[in-house]
């Protein structure tokens, strides 16, 4: 069973930065892809990014392309989002994910979840 923990969350200013961690324990952390995911209140958890085990496969929320950054460090069972360019519409509960086999952009397809951070991005 593999646990997830996000950390990094905070308020910022719009077009500042902030990087969210995600460390895990309890299973083979670098055979599984991660992704990020975040939720807003009232809207669908949406994708953001994710990376493959091997972290050389990534994809990206058109959205959030160009500013956002996700990388992995299979040695410290880590995976990191450096978001860059904030904006309000990035204001949501930020959650990491893993899952056996390659990325996917659909949360159903995620077999463990972190317990999210909060972002919030101030005008």
């Amino acid at each position: 069973q593999v646990q997830l923990v996000e950390s990094g969350g905070g308020l910022v200013q719009a077009g500042g930065s902030l990087r969210l961690s995600c460390a895990a324990s309890g299973g083979a952390f670098g055979s599984l892809a991660l992704g990020w995911f975040r939720q807003a209140p009232g809207k669908r958890r949406e994708f953001v990014a994710a990376c493959s085990w091997r972290g050389d496969h990534t994809v990206y929320a058109e959205s959030v392309k160009g500013r956002f950054s996700i990388s992995r460090d299979n040695a410290k069972n880590t995976m990191f989002l450096q978001m860059n360019s904030l904006n309000i519409e990035d204001t949501a509960v930020y959650y990491c994910a893993a899952r056996q086999g390659d990325v996917n952009l659909l949360p159903g397809r995620y077999d463990y979840w972190g317990q999210g951070t909060q972002v919030t991005v101030s005008s």
